[in-house]
Protein backbone atom coordinates (compact mmCIF):
# COMPACT_ATOMS: atom_id res chain seq x y z
CA UNK A 1 0.00 0.00 0.00
CA UNK A 2 1.87 3.57 -1.29
CA UNK A 3 2.30 5.62 1.82
CA UNK A 4 2.12 8.94 2.12
CA UNK A 5 3.86 12.28 3.73
CA UNK A 6 1.79 13.90 6.83
CA UNK A 7 3.23 17.13 6.56
CA UNK A 8 4.48 16.16 10.42
CA UNK A 9 7.77 14.20 9.42
CA UNK A 10 5.78 10.89 9.78
CA UNK A 11 4.15 8.11 7.27
CA UNK A 12 0.62 7.53 6.71
CA UNK A 13 -0.99 4.86 4.88
CA UNK A 14 -3.50 6.15 2.22
CA UNK A 15 -7.05 5.25 3.65
CA UNK A 16 -8.59 3.75 0.49
CA UNK A 17 -5.89 1.62 -1.97
CA UNK A 18 -7.59 -0.79 -4.78
CA UNK A 19 -5.17 0.07 -7.47
CA UNK A 20 -6.49 -2.86 -9.67
CA UNK A 21 -10.39 -2.11 -9.26
CA UNK A 22 -9.64 1.73 -10.46
CA UNK A 23 -7.90 0.66 -13.34
CA UNK A 24 -10.75 -1.55 -14.26
CA UNK A 25 -13.70 1.23 -12.68
CA UNK A 26 -11.92 3.83 -14.99
CA UNK A 27 -12.23 2.10 -17.73
CA UNK A 28 -15.66 0.58 -17.45
CA UNK A 29 -17.17 3.99 -15.94
CA UNK A 30 -16.28 5.91 -19.26
CA UNK A 31 -17.97 2.66 -21.63
CA UNK A 32 -21.09 3.39 -19.12
CA UNK A 33 -21.25 6.60 -20.10
CA UNK A 34 -23.07 5.88 -23.51
CA UNK A 35 -23.62 2.41 -23.21
CA UNK A 36 -25.71 2.65 -19.89
CA UNK A 37 -26.87 6.13 -20.50
CA UNK A 38 -24.41 7.35 -17.25
CA UNK A 39 -23.60 10.76 -19.15
CA UNK A 40 -27.98 11.37 -19.06
CA UNK A 41 -28.04 10.33 -15.32
CA UNK A 42 -25.60 12.93 -14.38
CA UNK A 43 -27.07 15.87 -16.17
CA UNK A 44 -30.10 14.69 -14.12
CA UNK A 45 -28.23 14.52 -11.04
CA UNK A 46 -26.56 17.68 -11.37
CA UNK A 47 -29.03 20.04 -12.98
CA UNK A 48 -30.35 23.40 -11.32
CA UNK A 49 -26.93 23.18 -9.16
CA UNK A 50 -25.63 26.76 -7.82
CA UNK A 51 -22.89 27.76 -5.06
CA UNK A 52 -20.34 25.62 -3.55
CA UNK A 53 -20.67 22.29 -4.44
CA UNK A 54 -18.67 19.26 -2.48
CA UNK A 55 -18.64 15.67 -4.58
CA UNK A 56 -17.68 13.01 -1.95
CA UNK A 57 -15.95 9.90 -3.63
CA UNK A 58 -15.38 11.76 -6.98
CA UNK A 59 -13.88 8.62 -8.46
CA UNK A 60 -12.09 9.34 -11.95
CA UNK A 61 -14.23 13.13 -12.40
CA UNK A 62 -16.76 11.90 -15.20
CA UNK A 63 -19.38 14.35 -12.67
CA UNK A 64 -17.17 17.49 -13.55
CA UNK A 65 -18.34 17.83 -17.47
CA UNK A 66 -21.91 17.94 -15.93
CA UNK A 67 -21.99 20.71 -13.53
CA UNK A 68 -23.44 23.55 -14.68
CA UNK A 69 -22.12 27.03 -14.57
CA UNK A 70 -24.12 27.89 -11.85
CA UNK A 71 -22.44 26.21 -9.70
CA UNK A 72 -19.32 28.55 -8.13
CA UNK A 73 -16.74 25.95 -7.01
CA UNK A 74 -16.42 21.84 -6.52
CA UNK A 75 -14.51 20.44 -4.10
CA UNK A 76 -13.95 16.50 -5.00
CA UNK A 77 -12.92 14.03 -2.12
CA UNK A 78 -10.89 10.96 -3.64
CA UNK A 79 -9.62 8.35 -1.44
CA UNK A 80 -8.13 6.07 -4.02
CA UNK A 81 -4.73 7.26 -5.37
CA UNK A 82 -5.25 6.26 -8.79
CA UNK A 83 -8.81 7.56 -9.42
CA UNK A 84 -7.70 10.92 -8.03
CA UNK A 85 -4.84 11.54 -10.23
CA UNK A 86 -7.29 10.59 -13.13
CA UNK A 87 -9.79 13.64 -11.27
CA UNK A 88 -7.28 16.19 -11.68
CA UNK A 89 -6.47 15.41 -15.23
CA UNK A 90 -10.51 15.36 -15.73
CA UNK A 91 -10.65 18.81 -13.30
CA UNK A 92 -8.57 20.56 -15.99
CA UNK A 93 -11.55 20.38 -18.22
CA UNK A 94 -14.39 21.37 -16.53
CA UNK A 95 -16.47 24.53 -17.05
CA UNK A 96 -16.34 25.29 -13.22
CA UNK A 97 -13.77 25.32 -10.62
CA UNK A 98 -13.14 22.18 -9.41
CA UNK A 99 -10.34 21.17 -6.78
CA UNK A 100 -9.34 17.37 -6.10
CA UNK A 101 -8.76 16.75 -2.84
CA UNK A 102 -7.95 13.83 -0.73
CA UNK A 103 -10.19 12.77 2.10
CA UNK A 104 -12.47 10.04 3.22
CA UNK A 105 -16.99 10.42 3.51
CA UNK A 106 -16.33 9.49 7.64
CA UNK A 107 -14.09 12.66 8.29
CA UNK A 108 -14.51 15.10 5.32
CA UNK A 109 -11.53 17.41 5.45
CA UNK A 110 -13.60 20.68 5.09
CA UNK A 111 -15.49 23.30 7.44
CA UNK A 112 -18.36 23.02 8.83
CA UNK A 113 -21.34 24.64 7.18
CA UNK A 114 -19.23 25.56 4.15
CA UNK A 115 -21.06 23.93 1.50
CA UNK A 116 -24.98 24.40 -0.31
CA UNK A 117 -24.81 21.05 -1.61
CA UNK A 118 -23.37 17.59 -1.53
CA UNK A 119 -23.26 15.21 -4.06
CA UNK A 120 -22.87 11.06 -3.92
CA UNK A 121 -22.58 9.29 -6.77
CA UNK A 122 -22.38 5.06 -6.49
CA UNK A 123 -20.62 6.25 -2.96
CA UNK A 124 -22.63 4.77 -0.23
CA UNK A 125 -22.28 1.32 -1.20
CA UNK A 126 -18.69 1.27 -0.36
CA UNK A 127 -18.15 3.34 2.34
CA UNK A 128 -17.37 1.63 5.66
CA UNK A 129 -19.39 3.49 8.12
CA UNK A 130 -22.44 4.41 6.21
CA UNK A 131 -23.83 6.58 9.68
CA UNK A 132 -20.83 8.52 10.04
CA UNK A 133 -20.15 9.25 6.67
CA UNK A 134 -23.61 10.89 6.22
CA UNK A 135 -22.61 12.65 9.67
CA UNK A 136 -20.02 14.51 8.03
CA UNK A 137 -22.43 15.51 5.20
CA UNK A 138 -24.80 17.08 7.54
CA UNK A 139 -21.68 18.71 9.10
CA UNK A 140 -20.37 20.23 5.65
CA UNK A 141 -23.79 21.13 4.29
CA UNK A 142 -25.54 24.58 5.13
CA UNK A 143 -29.15 24.46 7.13
CA UNK A 144 -31.37 24.10 4.53
CA UNK A 145 -28.93 22.72 1.96
CA UNK A 146 -29.06 19.56 -0.58
CA UNK A 147 -27.57 15.90 -0.97
CA UNK A 148 -28.08 15.04 -4.57
CA UNK A 149 -27.42 11.39 -4.69
CA UNK A 150 -27.69 8.55 -7.16
CA UNK A 151 -26.90 5.15 -5.79
CA UNK A 152 -27.67 1.82 -6.07
CA UNK A 153 -28.39 -0.82 -3.31
CA UNK A 154 -30.95 -3.88 -2.33
CA UNK A 155 -33.86 -4.27 -4.92
CA UNK A 156 -35.95 -7.18 -6.84
CA UNK A 157 -37.63 -10.28 -5.13
CA UNK A 158 -36.71 -12.65 -2.20
CA UNK A 159 -34.38 -14.21 -4.27
CA UNK A 160 -32.52 -10.96 -5.50
CA UNK A 161 -32.41 -10.29 -1.80
CA UNK A 162 -31.11 -13.46 -1.02
CA UNK A 163 -28.28 -13.16 -3.79
CA UNK A 164 -27.19 -9.55 -2.71
CA UNK A 165 -26.73 -10.64 0.70
CA UNK A 166 -24.37 -13.51 -0.05
CA UNK A 167 -22.13 -11.80 -2.29
CA UNK A 168 -21.51 -9.24 0.58
CA UNK A 169 -20.86 -11.73 2.64
CA UNK A 170 -17.93 -13.43 0.09
CA UNK A 171 -16.17 -12.12 -2.86
CA UNK A 172 -17.91 -8.81 -3.86
CA UNK A 173 -16.56 -6.56 -1.91
CA UNK A 174 -13.43 -8.17 -2.54
CA UNK A 175 -13.47 -7.60 -6.11
CA UNK A 176 -15.20 -4.22 -6.38
CA UNK A 177 -12.89 -2.29 -4.11
CA UNK A 178 -15.11 -2.32 -0.98
CA UNK A 179 -18.47 -2.05 -2.71
CA UNK A 180 -21.83 -3.69 -1.42
CA UNK A 181 -25.14 -4.50 -3.17
CA UNK A 182 -27.98 -5.12 -0.25
CA UNK A 183 -27.44 -1.31 1.74
CA UNK A 184 -30.44 0.61 1.88
CA UNK A 185 -29.52 4.12 0.76
CA UNK A 186 -33.08 5.96 1.10
CA UNK A 187 -32.91 4.25 4.37
CA UNK A 188 -29.81 5.61 5.48
CA UNK A 189 -30.68 9.27 4.72
CA UNK A 190 -33.48 8.91 7.17
CA UNK A 191 -31.99 7.31 9.95
CA UNK A 192 -29.47 10.35 9.54
CA UNK A 193 -31.84 12.92 9.98
CA UNK A 194 -32.79 14.10 6.27
CA UNK A 195 -35.42 14.84 4.58
CA UNK A 196 -36.30 13.00 1.45
CA UNK A 197 -37.00 14.73 -1.45
CA UNK A 198 -38.18 13.40 -5.34
CA UNK A 199 -36.52 10.79 -6.24
CA UNK A 200 -36.78 7.88 -8.71
CA UNK A 201 -35.71 4.53 -8.97
CA UNK A 202 -33.79 3.15 -11.73
CA UNK A 203 -32.62 0.17 -13.24
CA UNK A 204 -29.17 0.22 -14.63
CA UNK A 205 -28.93 -1.07 -17.62
CA UNK A 206 -32.36 0.10 -17.87
CA UNK A 207 -32.71 -2.46 -20.98
CA UNK A 208 -31.19 -5.52 -20.41
CA UNK A 209 -30.45 -8.01 -18.02
CA UNK A 210 -31.16 -7.20 -14.35
CA UNK A 211 -28.21 -7.79 -12.16
CA UNK A 212 -27.54 -7.78 -8.39
CA UNK A 213 -26.11 -4.35 -8.69
CA UNK A 214 -28.94 -2.88 -11.24
CA UNK A 215 -31.35 -1.18 -8.13
CA UNK A 216 -30.42 2.29 -8.37
CA UNK A 217 -32.16 5.61 -6.89
CA UNK A 218 -31.38 9.08 -8.15
CA UNK A 219 -32.88 11.68 -6.30
CA UNK A 220 -32.57 15.12 -3.70
CA UNK A 221 -32.42 14.67 0.39
CA UNK A 222 -32.18 18.11 2.38
CA UNK A 223 -30.27 19.12 5.63
CA UNK A 224 -33.38 20.24 7.99
CA UNK A 225 -33.12 24.35 8.44
CA UNK A 226 -33.73 23.65 12.53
Amino acid sequence: MPLRSTGTGRVARDPVHHPLFARYYARVSVAAETRLGMGQVRDRLLAGLSGRVIEIGAGNGLNFAHYPRTVAEVVAIEPERSLRKLAVETALRADVPVDVVPGVAEALPVKSEGFDAVVLSLVLCSVRDVPRALGEVRRVLRPGGQVRFFEHGRGGGRAMGFTQRALDRTLWPVLTGGCHLSRDPLGAFRGAGFELGPYRRVLMPEKGPVLPSSFCVLGTAWRPRQ
